[in-house]
C-alpha cells in the first residue's frame, strides 16, 4: 500500500466539493482497496499513545461554531480491534493503550468521507503523544512498516503549514503568505531528496518553520508518513494549495 499525508484544513471540507476534496476522492479511486486504514490525526493529541480498539467507532464533532449540517455528519466506518492489537504489538515496548472511548475525529472523517465515501473500510486511529519529541514519533512510525505489506493504508492527517493566528478569517481568494510558501517549497525539496532529518528536526529550519508549525499537532502526522518511505520510492503531491493564506492543503503520497 502507499502511504499518504492529507492536508485536511477546514472541517467544512467534509461537506463540499472543491479542488482539494476532488483530489482526495481521486486518491481513493487510484490506490488499491485497503484492508483497513490506520490514521494519525492532528486532533488526537494527548499525553499518551493510544489506539482505537472498538468495533464501531463514533463520529466525533470536535470543533465549534460551524453550521448545524456539519454536526449532523456521520461516518459509520467499522473499527478493527485486530488491527489495534497489531499496532500495539508493532510499537512495543512503547506502552500503547487500547482505547474504547475516542472514535473518529474530524481530521480522519472529513477526509475519508471523500476518499472512501461508502464508509465501508475499517478505520483505526493512533494518537500522538504530546509529551514526546518529533524524533520519537518518526522512529516509532518506522515500526509500522509491515502494515503496508498487509494491505493497511497508513495515513497522516494534519497540515504542513498550519497557523491560525495568521489565517485570513472571512476572506476569500487570499494569496498565501511569503513565509508559508517558502516553508512548503523547502519541505518539498527535502522530501524529493529523501532528506528526512531536517524535517524531523524542523525547528532547525528557522523562522519560516516556526511560523508554519507554531504548535506540533498538525505537523507531526507528516512524520508518521515519511518514516515509511522506502529506498528510492516515488513521492508525489497530488493535491496542493493554500487556504486562508496560512494553511497548506498539500497532500503527500509515497508509493
Amino acid at each position: 500500500m502507499p502511504v499518504v499525508f492529507f492536508g485536511h484544513g477546514n472541517p467544512m471540507n467534509a461537506l463540499v466539493s472543491n479542488v482539494w476534496t476532488d483530489g482526495w476522492a481521486a486518491i481513493g479511486r487510484d490506490i488499491p482497496r485497503p484492508t483497513a486504514v490506520l490514521c494519525i490525526s492532528a486532533h488526537w493529541y494527548i499525553p499518551a499513545t493510544r489506539v482505537t480498539a472498538m468495533a464501531a467507532p463514533r463520529t466525533i464533532h470536535d470543533f465549534g461554531g460551524f453550521p448545524r449540517e456539519l454536526y449532523e455528519v456521520a461516518y459509520p466506518a467499522p473499527g478493527c480491534p485486530e488491527l489495534a492489537r497489531r499496532v500495539q504489538g508493532l510499537l512495543a515496548p512503547i506502552e500503547v493503550g487500547l482505547d474504547q472511548d475516542w472514535g473518529l475525529d474530524h481530521g480522519t472523517w472529513s477526509v475519508l468521507r471523500h476518499v472512501f465515501d461508502a464508509a465501508d473500510v475499517p478505520v483505526v486511529q493512533l494518537s500522538i503523544d504530546e509529551t514526546r519529541p518529533a524524533a520519537f514519533h518518526y522512529q516509532a512510525a518506522k515500526r509500522l512498516a509491515p502494515l503496508r505489506d498487509e494491505g493497511v493504508l497508513v495515513m497522516g492527517s494534519g497540515n504542513l503549514v498550519h497557523n491560525l493566528h495568521a489565517y485570513a478569517w472571512g476572506r476569500e481568494n487570499v494569496e498565501p503568505l511569503d513565509w508559508a510558501v517558502r516553508f512548503e517549497s523547502r519541505a518539498r525539496e527535502l522530501l524529493r531528496a529523501c532528506r528526512h532529518e531536517p524535517l524531523v528536526h524542523y525547528e532547525s529550519l528557522g523562522t519560516d518553520a516556526a511560523l508554519a508549525a507554531p504548535t506540533p499537532d498538525h505537523y507531526l502526522p507528516l512524520l508518521y508518513v515519511i518514516a515509511l518511505q522506502r529506498d528510492d520510492e516515488a513521492i508525489v503531491f497530488p493535491v496542493a494549495g493554500f487556504d486562508g493564506g496560512s494553511v497548506s492543503m498539500l497532500t503527500i503520497r509515497i508509493g
